[in-house]
């Protein structure tokens, strides 16, 4: 029984791409220790993928009336066809290394319920990877010298136990607003969000956006309003790495070291528990105002 079930929807293979960067990403999960792969949907070139691959599919994912699928129902099937202790939905442009398994190995050995996630390193990339001996090596390597860390916004996965997350709402994949939600209802329910960027390195494959209607980015995207509805609102939306309350390094579960970025977010978040009447504009101005800003970028630079 693997100790970890992947699961993805990823996008058509139509453009050469993105069907490149797909592949990268579903072969380095494969060659992961102790791990299984679920690609979900009806994309066209997906079967095929996965035959090529050796990986599990399933077609019959529930979608929106656009045909895109839909994270409650991944989530259902990833449940219902999984014997792993632990489940991890993942967007299909990154790759991963054996670091990603230990990463949770550890976690797993230290909490019982968790979200563990972490930053990216963005990658440019024209080619598919040579998976040969040394791979790993070669593209940390490579990956460094673009030197592309994502800020903490945005997060491309959330490994969790198969008893977290039972009660997804409708969100839409490809979509804006999910991913915070997810770290909002793991702090609402107390549980450990766990950021583990000290201790692994996942790359996320750059790509544009003409997969999408006018070419626009997810956020910009009108199906994002739903994800933010569905969400309960803007509030819990606004959740990023920032708001982990634990960080793995070295093996060990620690508390994050204070930041500027981390600061103000925990007085954002403290004046929106005391003012939550006032609209969201009102609690930025009081979060962030000029005259104490550039002290507090000075005692945390």
């Amino acid at each position: 029984m693997p100790l970890i079930t992947l699961f993805s929807a990823p996008k058509p293979f139509t453009n050469p791409h993105i069907a490149m960067i797909q592949r990268n990403a579903i072969k380095s999960w494969t060659l992961l220790p102790d791990v299984e792969v679920i690609l979900l949907g009806e994309e066209i070139g997906l079967a095929e993928a996965a035959k090529e691959l050796g990986v599990r599919h399933l077609p019959n994912v529930a979608r929106n009336e656009s045909g895109t699928p839909l994270i409650s129902s991944m989530f259902q099937l990833a449940r219902e066809n999984s014997n792993s202790e632990l489940l991890c939905i993942i967007n299909a442009d990154m790759i991963l290394m054996p670091d990603f398994v230990e990463a949770a190995r550890q976690v797993k050995s230290q909490r019982s319920n968790f979200v563990l996630l972490s930053q990216r390193w963005d990658y440019d990339i024209t080619s598919s990877i040579d998976f040969a001996a040394g791979w790993e090596s070669r593209l940390r390597e490579s990956v460094r010298k673009q030197n592309q860390l994502h800020r903490p916004a945005g997060s491309d996965f959330f490994l969790f136990p198969k008893s977290c997350y039972e009660d997804i709402p409708n969100f839409i994949i490809g979509r804006a607003g999910w991913d915070n939600w997810m770290i909002y209802k793991a702090r609402k329910e107390g549980w450990p969000v766990i950021d583990c960027t000290p201790s692994l390195m996942i790359v996320h494959q750059n790509h544009d956006y003409s997969h999408l209607p006018e070419g626009r980015p997810h956020y910009e995207h009108p199906d994002t309003n739903e994800n933010i509805r569905l969400a309960g609102g803007q509030a819990n939306v606004r959740y990023t790495i920032l708001d982990a309350t634990h960080q793995l390094a070295d093996g060990k579960l620690i508390r994050p070291k204070m930041s500027y970025l981390r600061f103000m977010r925990g007085v954002e978040l403290f004046l929106r528990a005391i003012f939550f009447f006032l609209p969201e504009k009102s609690i930025e101005n009081i979060a962030r105002p000029k005259r104490w800003k550039k002290r507090l970028q000075k005692l945390f630079k």
